[in-house]
């Protein structure tokens, strides 16, 4: 693979957007087929994409193996529990075999059908014909700003609170708590109910609460959320699920409430920022989290949980301790990226520290000046480019937003540069615009974006 950008502190790195790009000349030469692919998901909401493969017979490991992360990508991008497939039949076999129970791909299967509350299929069918049509159900969210709002902004490391009176922020605050180090979720309980309840005392009401928050939410409702992840199955289902609307119910009777996934106010915040709409927001924190709004506008109402697509194309990449898989955003946009590089900087860190302790000290070492740091972000930055050059064969993006833990002080600065410099000399036809808030709005930013999720009923 030719490169023009090397991850200084990853040389294996080997990024899927220029590893498909030499695949489509391949396909090409070789005189290639059409994989249909459609991903269904809630509602009867339908997902498409085609993708050009090599013929059975060709080239069959390296068919599969970028179909397969193709595959994977538009499952944790688009949501949804029944994969149909028409193509190369030996391509779409290993496909399906992949996600069979006990297959390569258990973890996603199990992951979704829990999600969508259904059986996890993959279909295969011989005829293009027969293939489930495009069925997409974006809406307006977000962007109400009236009335006396509490903005809640859950992250793994730390939460952050604001209470926004006709869209003027009047409170914030960012405490540090352990969520996921607790497996009794009385204490996520006990630490958004006092966060919600700190906000509403510095208004004279409370109209309306909107959440931000990382996982997937489905009327309101946990489906599935890293900061519950030492939490019991059993105690997941009857003390979790229901937790935002539990404390909204305390914060008052009937208060509207909306909860979305922390990567969609993301990009509500970017696009009401900018005054823009194709824009995707990504939050680098404990994990990666993705949204997007629409050129319309609208939240799609896809996954978008980015932590768990691959961006990395090479086999021995960095494998996820949850999924089981390698080469996953998780472990290139968030904390976890800056602990793993930091050996290879020559930086040692505490490994007896929480991770979000680790992180501190290696920005502690970037605001000091220390070139180690700075290669940290550097090599973030160079991934991050490769990166949204990936994500933009599945979004229509004009611009991208950046915040989270991670972005903070003058590393994210760094890392937004190196990724316009892979931009615009790897990608030239991609007309994408990156940028970073001011670093008040890159810490509580989402906070104030979710304070305008829900409308108030008149």
């Amino acid at each position: 693979m030719a490169i023009k950008y090397l991850a200084e502190l990853d040389p294996g790195f080997a990024p899927l957007s220029v590893e498909l790009r030499e695949f489509a000349a391949q396909v090409e030469k070789a005189g290639g087929e059409t994989l249909l692919i459609a991903i269904e998901r809630d509602q009867g909401f339908v997902s498409r994409y085609d993708m050009r493969v090599l013929p059975d017979g060709v080239d069959d490991e390296k068919n599969f193996h970028l179909a397969e992360r193709v595959v994977k990508s538009l499952l944790w991008m688009r949501g949804g529990y029944r994969i149909t497939l028409c193509g190369p039949r030996a391509l779409c076999e290993k496909l399906k075999a992949a996600y069979a129970r006990n297959g390569l791909r258990e973890f996603d299967r199990s992951f979704m059908s829990g999600i969508y509350e259904s059986p996890f299929e993959v279909i295969l069918v011989d005829c293009p014909r027969k293939m489930p049509e495009a069925r997409e159900g974006a809406s307006a969210i977000g962007r109400h700003l009236d009335g006396c709002r509490i903005g809640f902004d859950a992250g793994g490391s730390d939460r952050k609170v604001s209470a926004v009176i006709n869209g003027e922020t009047v409170y914030s605050e960012e405490v540090l708590w352990f969520p996921k180090e607790n497996s009794d979720p009385q204490y996520q309980y006990d630490g958004i109910l006092e966060a919600m309840k700190t906000a509403a005392s510095h208004m004279p009401r409370v109209d309306a609460i909107g959440v931000s928050s990382a996982g997937v939410y489905i009327n309101n409702k946990i489906r599935a959320a890293s900061l519950f992840i030492k939490v019991s199955a059993e105690d997941f289902e009857k003390r979790v699920k229901n937790m935002y609307i539990d404390v909204a119910r305390e914060i008052g009777p009937d208060i509207p409430l909306e909860v979305a996934n922390d990567g969609d106010v993301t990009a509500l915040a970017g696009a009401m920022d900018l005054n823009a709409n194709a824009v995707m927001g990504i939050a680098m924190g404990t994990s990666e989290a993705g949204g997007y709004v629409d050129k319309n506008g609208n939240i799609t109402g896809w996954l978008n949980e980015l932590a768990f697509v691959p961006v990395d194309a090479n086999p021995g990449a960095m494998v996820d301790e949850w999924s089981g898989d390698y080469g996953c955003g998780v472990k290139y946009f968030s904390q976890d990226a800056v602990i793993k590089l930091a050996p290879a900087a020559g930086i040692e860190l505490d490994s007896t520290q929480p991770l979000a302790h680790r992180l501190k000290a290696v920005q502690k070492l970037m605001a000091d000046g220390d070139p180690r740091a700075r290669k940290i972000y550097e090599t973030i930055g160079v991934y991050f480019g490769y990166a949204i050059a990936y994500y933009a064969m599945f979004y229509e993006i004009q611009h991208v937003l950046i915040m989270g833990r991670v972005t903070s002080g003058e590393g994210g600065a760094i890392l937004l540069e190196r990724a316009r410099e892979v931009l615009a000399g790897e990608f030239p036809e991609l007309q994408i615009e990156l940028h970073i808030p001011d670093e008040s709005s890159r810490r509580v930013g989402q906070s104030i974006a979710a304070a305008s999720l829900p409308e108030i009923r008149k």
